[in-house]
Order: structure tokens, then sequence, then C-alpha cells
């Protein structure tokens, strides 16, 4: 029997349904997806997630990746579900995946949607795409270039200790290959016996394989990479006839005009066996782009950013304590591209999707991820967001994650966003609002359903003293005062009762007084506040009005 007439019976043995005319062939599909019209240099980039219900700050990460290198060079950024491996499934982690990036900007212009599928080059989930498989798996078959393996548990358990006794290389090529090019009867058999079998790629088809073979592949990160030639007869489809990930891709990548695969480095010990499968295809692989790590440092020791170990590895992390998407968004950039932090000196304005980023400024070793950069990076940008739009945020929050605070916030609006505004403005504005949980806690003395004195008199005033004070404030208290006349009403307050009219006058003759004007300003912002420490106390008032101020300054006022 000829080679051809072999693989030809065996392909129509393996793939039976294939042999039916309306079942389309590889060159059918290359028909139904052809190349896109987009314009010269436009990248076609892919996230493709498994649906298996962690959303970590790697996917936002590669989702920002991917969408700039499309949307900045007109191309396509497209949603792609691998799920060929149902056991991993979790219930509804697609709907997931997608409301948790578009939290945080990232939406796509082809995919899945929470609508359904939307594109030429569908269907976009993998578990779908078996015909497609199969069609690129047979002929593999039909070349040569793939072949069953009926190898079961015992048999690969038996060559990994022979190898690991011999010290050879792991894994099922030249003589324990032992399946390729097994006699058609001998298949035909097992097939009807059991039907359990796998189909390998036939690495060493062109040739004998040199695991010292190298081959050189330049990624769009890290630039040119050589490294050993794949050797392995890897598999193709599962027993369930299903794609592994390394075939899924490569048929999708070629078939969905993918450019660019971004993608961690710890797939760099794939690439070989990617190569060698659009190779084998004849076919042209995409840009690889290999990140590097996200990286922390723990008691002076880097490591990985863990799911299990850092809870800050999660976007539900971010959500929940409601950073606002912008400001990670900004951290992440200074994380993509080493040159965003000066870009963004230069363009404090500017909105972040006008900085172009580039994989050749992008690291190619770990990235150090830091916690209070986030928080740093999240003081300035909630500086540059108006007050209004902030306080849409708070409500979209609260609705998410306090809901208890919702209609407060809803019937309060305007309170709200005058609370948020206080010290915005001027050469040196405040930046001391992190994210929404931290924010909702400095402004619940605001709201009288969530007023309380929290902080204790200042050491050196007692509650009867406080009680004096407070009724003297009373007294000439004026809502119409202008800021100075206000507190030079506080600066009169404090001489009559015996405490200095500045603090450096107390400072240096401490014997001569009970304090200083900042003591006095002080048991005001608490019986206003609840605290020692906050925001300008003038503003503060006029937010409030003048019926709760008087009101609370009354109630502060002890029998």
């Amino acid at each position: 029997m000829s080679d051809s007439s072999y693989y030809t019976k065996l392909a129509n043995l393996l793939f039976p349904e294939l042999e039916v005319a309306t079942m389309l062939s590889t060159e059918d599909y290359e028909a139904q997806y052809p190349p896109r019209d987009l314009p010269e240099g436009a990248a076609v980039t892919r996230l493709g997630p498994s649906p298996t219900g962690f959303i970590h700050l790697g996917n936002l990460f590669m989702a920002i990746v991917n969408q700039r290198l499309a949307e900045q060079s007109g191309g396509v950024f497209l949603l792609r579900i691998e799920d060929t491996d149902k056991k991993r499934e979790v219930e509804g982690a697609v709907t997931d995946l997608i409301s948790s990036l578009g939290y945080f900007g990232i939406s796509f212009g082809e995919g899945v949607t929470l609508r359904g599928e939307k594109g030429k080059y569908r269907p976009y989930f993998q578990s779908n795409r078996r015909k497609i498989y199969r069609s690129f798996a047979r002929k593999l078959v039909m070349e040569g270039k793939a072949y069953p393996c009926f190898l079961n548990e015992h048999q690969l358990d038996a060559i990994r200790a022979t190898q690991e006794a011999s010290k050879e290389l792991p894994g099922i090529y030249g003589s324990y290959a032992e399946w390729r090019g097994a006699d058609l009867d001998v298949i035909e058999n097992m097939i009807r016996r059991d039907g359990s079998y796998v189909i390998r790629l036939f690495a060493d088809y062109d040739g004998v394989a040199d695991e010292n073979e190298n081959i050189t592949v330049t990624d769009g990160i890290r630039g040119e990479l050589t490294m050993s030639k794949n050797i392995m007869d890897v598999v193709i489809l599962k027993h369930d006839g299903m794609p592994t990930y390394h075939f899924a891709h490569v048929v999708d990548d070629w078939l969905m005009r993918t450019t660019h695969v971004v993608r961690g480095e710890e797939w760099l010990p794939s690439l070989s066996i990617h190569i060698a499968l659009f190779k084998a295809l004849g076919l042209t692989p995409p840009t690889y782009c290999h990140t590097a790590l996200l990286m922390k440092t723990e008691d002076g020791v880097k490591r990985k950013l863990s799911k299990r170990k850092d809870p800050e590895s999660a976007l539900t992390y971010y959500m929940s304590h409601g950073y606002h998407p912008l400001a990670i968004k900004e951290y992440l950039l200074t994380v993509i591209n080493s040159n965003y932090e000066e870009w963004r000196l230069e363009n404090p304005d500017a909105d972040c999707d006008e900085f172009l980023i580039t994989t050749e400024k992008m690291g190619a070793h770990g990235m150090l991820f830091d916690l209070d950069k986030v928080q740093h990076i999240s003081r300035e940008t909630l500086a540059r967001i108006p007050a209004r739009e902030l306080a849409d945020f708070m409500i979209d929050w609260a609705g998410s994650e306090n809901p208890d605070a919702l209609p407060v916030f809803l019937e309060n609006f305007d309170i709200l966003t005058a609370a948020l505004d206080i010290g915005r403005s001027g050469e040196k504005p405040r930046k001391d609002l992190v994210y929404a949980e931290q924010i909702f806690k400095f402004l619940l003395y605001f709201f009288d359903q969530y007023f309380r004195i929290e902080d204790p008199l200042p050491e050196n005033i007692s509650e009867r003293e406080a009680n004096i004070l407070l009724k003297g404030y009373l007294a000439g208290y004026d809502y119409a005062d202008g800021r100075e006349r206000w507190f030079e009403k506080i600066r009169e307050l404090a001489v009559s009762n015996g405490y200095a009219a500045k603090p450096k006058d107390y400072k240096n003759e401490p014997e001569k007084y009970k304090g200083h004007v900042g003591d006095v300003s002080t048991v005001i912002r608490r019986a206003l506040t609840g605290r020692c420490n906050a925001p300008d106390i003038y503003e503060i008032e006029h937010i409030l009005g003048e019926d709760r101020v008087r009101g609370r300054i009354e109630s502060a006022i002890t029998a």
C-alpha cells in the first residue's frame, strides 16, 4: 500500500463523517473565513480565556494590551472563549468575565458578548468549532503528519518511569511513539475494541527529530528567541475528539486572522510546539508577544502574584473596594510600557487612550506589582475627575456593593457632589481620595443617617471646657459670614477663653495659655463631623447648611 493510500484510508477510518460530500474541508473553511479587509498594519488581537470562574489582574492586563494594539492601528479586538475542557468550566463564568472587564472599560469589537456572538468569524466558543478542528486534524493525517495513538495511562506511566530512570527527555517521541505507522487492521481493531485513542502530531514527519536542533522565532516583546525544535508527538485531539489548547488556538488564530498573540511568559516552553503545528499545517504563525509575569515582593523576595495568596490579584478585589476603573487602567499602563509615566507628566489632562503602547517597550522580565503605587495613582487619577462624575461613580458602587448607602446618596446627591469637591481646586488640590469604600468612610458625617462622634476631645480640653467653647461659638455663629470673619470669630472665642491666637504663640509660651486656636477649631470640627481631623470646616459647614450646623453643635453640648 502506498503512503498516500495508507493515509487516505487512515483518515477515512478516523474521520468517517468527513467523507460525506456536505462536510467542509480545510479549503472550505479557508474560504469561509477569508483574510480581513483592514488597513495595512492593522492588528487583529484576541482574548482567549477559559471559563473557569476566576477573573484576575492578568486578564485585565492582557485585555488592555490587546485592545490598545488593535484600536490604535485600526484593527479588531475579539473575545474567544476557549471552553474545550468542560470539566473545568464554571457556570456563569463567561458572563462574569465580560461584565468584570466591562467595568474596567474593556469592550470587544467582535466575538462573544452578553447578547450572543457578533462577527463573521463565528462561532467564537471553541466547543462549537469541533467540526473545524477535526477537518484540520484530518488534513494532517492525510498528509502523514498525524496519527492515532492508543497508549493507555498504564503504558504512559511505564514510559515516564523508563525515561526518568534513564534521565531521558520525557514525552512521546522516537521509539516511544509506537503507534506511528501502525497497520490499518490493527488500528481498526483497536477502535472497535474500545474506541479510546488520541490523535498525535507526527513531529518528525519531515525527517529524523533531533532534540539538539534549534529554531529561531522573533517575539514581539523579547526579540529574536532561539529554542530547541519540537520533537514531541503532542496530542492534538483528545479522547473525546475535542482539541487540545495547542491545536485549537493554532487553527482558530489562523482562521480568525489573528496577527498578534499576547500571552504570559509561562507559554514560552510551548512556543516550539505551536510553531511546529503552524508549519505542519502550512500556515504562517502570528507574532507572538510573551509578557513578563506580574510579581510582588514579600519579605524581600520576589514571587509570582498568586490568586491563592494575594486577594489583590482578583478583579473583584478592586470592584468591591470601589477602585475607579480609570485608576486601575492608568496603573496597568505604567506596567505595560515603561514610558507611560513620563507621557502622563507631559500630558496631565489627556485621555490615557491617546497614549500609543508598543510591544517593544513592554518588559521582558518580572513586572513588579505594587498596591501602594496603585493607591498613589488612584489618588492622582481621582483628583482629575470632576466631582459630579465621582458622585455618579459612588452611586454606581453603592448600587452593587453597599445597597444601604444607595438611597442616602440618591436623596443627597448635591451634598455628595459638594463633599467630593472640597479642596479639589487651587494649586495644591487634595489627593486623599483612593477608592469608593474609603471615600464612603471619609464622607459619612455629611449624612445624618451615619453621623456619630468617633474621636475623643483633645487631651487638654475637658467636656466642661468643650461645652463653654461650643456655646460661645453658637452664640456668635452666622451662616452668612465670609471665611475671614468666620475664622476671626473663632480666634476671638479662643483668646477670650484663654487660648493663644496662634499656635506659635502657644509654642513659645505654653505656660500662658490653655492651648491654641487650633484646639478650639478641633472642638468645633469634632462636634460637626465626629472627628478631630477633617477637610476645611468652613466648606463643610456650608455644605451641611445652617440648620444642621446648629443642630449638631447643640447636640454636642452635654448637659
